[in-house]
């Protein structure tokens, strides 16, 4: 990238935002470039409850046009992105006291009818006597909703729409802090810190885009030196993953006496996720995480419908992260919003920006899509809409074709074991093949770090997706985090550290490759 080219569009943050609005712009053949001070999805994007839904509850709040946009996504995303997105059935139980069954039912009844639902199956009702779904739960619940939503992998979805933007294209940046900007005849001067190396530059773009999360007020604040910013609501989130609680691929919808919901979820196979809590925050997004207060309330309402309650003690891992909504001024923080808001702010700037409020996973796209249109509105047209139609890496094999996939994987690996293989596809799709990189033992795999990861994976995620430290890969990119021991976690760090002092070998960089990887599991801690 020489130094005195123009980018057309600059993207600040690398959460689900920003790199979708990067994929976006790049395919509309606009010159991209994208900074995130951290990884990819080490913040809000990674810390989400892992659904593509419509926001059933958000009903209650007359959200029908977010409701419904977000509705319509689900099955766009899961024919683009199959091997992260997949179905999930959810159990609602209904009892006295809580929301009568009637207004339940009218709004699935939305559900199934206003979001062009073609592939995924209808509601119905359960009889929990009788049922399987009503085996783990206590026997006062009688009665059920079962209805449709997706399950997502969101640390992979950030990733993958990365990894297409830059094979657009696109100029992706991670551990790259934007320190500093001005305006020189109307283009904007970016100073950017690369944290790895030590080195500073400057970058001009015609447009900028502040897609920073919790952080998008202090980038104003910090890179612009203004201080008279209040756009955001921050809400905490947080999650706990126990030992698996339930048999079987379905997931529950609780209610809760106060009026708040939670989700209880089959996690990795022998987990199972339960949250979230919905808290005003106040602080260091970056060093958010999960109260004693939290744990209990999670694990006292899941308890109020399982018959073998939940403990803390119960807890292996939990996750917080810090929700950016739109300061709507909302009494409550589960009243606030969850729909996206932009704002153009060139007349106070002199040069073309739009912040990015609030918004959900499920939407993502939609939101892209909206801030390209103002893009267009400000340097230009490009292009129209195409990643409604546009797979991500790895996922060119049908919405309906994962165990035809692990089959073709396996009959190429004959020596990857059964839920090896599974993994890989889930994480990779077709790409796994790339990541076993022509491997025809176990050998060729490379060094055994653990479960069932290998060296080849490790190299891949640093080669291909922006991975620097052990968190990057054990708690985002892959979650064996889950089953590694901490010694074997510190030699996956030990080794990703290597990897990127050999690509960064100046002292510099390996003093922050050092104190990168000294900075712990931050938002997805051990409970």
């Amino acid at each position: 990238m020489q130094q005195e080219s123009v980018f057309d569009v600059f993207v600040i943050g690398g959460g689900i935002n920003g790199c979708g609005v990067a994929r976006d712009a790049a395919g509309r053949g606009y010159s991209v470039g994208l900074a995130e001070m951290n990884d990819l999805a080490s913040g809000t994007s990674s810390a989400s409850t892992k659904l593509i839904h419509g926001g059933l509850r958000y009903l209650e709040y007359y959200e029908f046009r977010l409701v419904r946009e977000a509705l319509m996504e689900r099955e766009v995303l899961w024919r683009n992105a199959p091997h992260i997105i997949w179905p999930m059935r959810f159990v609602l139980p209904l009892h006295k006291g809580m929301r009568p069954g009637w207004l339940i039912r009218l709004g699935l009844f939305l559900y199934d009818h206003i979001g062009g639902r073609k592939l995924l199956p209808a509601t119905r009702t359960l009889d929990m006597r009788s049922d399987a779904a009503g085996k783990p739960l206590k026997a006062s619940y009688r009665r059920a909703f079962e209805y449709s939503d997706c399950w997502v992998n969101d640390a992979r979805l950030v990733v993958l729409n990365a990894r297409d933007a830059a094979d657009r294209g696109a100029d992706i940046r991670t551990r790259t802090k934007v320190s500093g900007a001005r305006i020189e005849d109307g283009i904007w001067i970016l100073t950017l810190d690369d944290l790895l190396t030590g080195l500073r530059e400057e970058v001009r773009a015609r447009m900028l885009i502040n897609a920073a999360g919790p952080w998008v007020d202090e980038v104003v604040a910090g890179a612009f030196g203004r201080n008279d910013v209040h756009n955001v609501r921050l809400v905490k989130g947080s999650h706990i993953v126990i030992p698996r609680k339930f048999d079987g691929e379905r997931a529950y919808f609780f209610q809760n006496a106060d009026g708040r919901i939670i989700f209880a979820i089959p996690y990795e196979e022998e987990f199972t996720l339960i949250g979230t809590t919905d808290q005003d925050f106040e602080g260091d997004p970056a060093k958010v995480e999960i109260s004693g207060e939290e744990i209990d309330y999670l694990c006292a309402a899941a308890s109020e419908y399982f018959t073998d309650p939940i403990h803390p003690e119960d807890v292996v891992w939990s996750f917080s992260g810090v929700r950016s909504l739109f300061d709507d001024g909302a009494s409550m923080a589960q009243e606030a919003t969850r729909d996206y808001v932009l704002k153009s702010d060139e007349e106070t700037f002199g040069a073309p920006i739009v912040h990015v409020f609030g918004g959900k996973i499920t939407t993502f796209r939609r939101l892209a899509e909206s801030v390209v249109a103002e893009i267009g509105r400000k340097i230009g047209a490009r292009g129209t809409a195409w990643t409604h139609r546009e797979v991500l890496s790895g996922g060119d094999f049908g919405h309906d074709g994962y165990e035809r996939e692990v089959d073709t994987l396996q009959s190429a690996y004959p020596f990857v074991q059964a839920e090896h293989a599974r993994r890989l596809v889930r994480l990779y799709g077709r790409v796994a093949h790339n990541v076993l990189n022509g491997a025809t033992s176990v050998e060729d795999l490379g060094r055994h770090f653990g479960a069932d990861l290998y060296e080849v994976e490790l190299r891949h995620l640093a080669a291909r997706e922006w991975a620097c430290t052990g968190e990057d890969v054990l708690w985002r990119r892959t979650k064996r985090g889950l089953r590694l021991s901490s010694e074997e976690a510190g030699i996956v760090d030990a080794f990703m550290g290597d990897i990127a002092r050999r690509a960064n070998p100046e002292d510099a960089a390996g003093r922050a490759v050092e104190q990168v990887a000294r900075g712990g599991q931050g938002r997805a801690g051990a409970a």
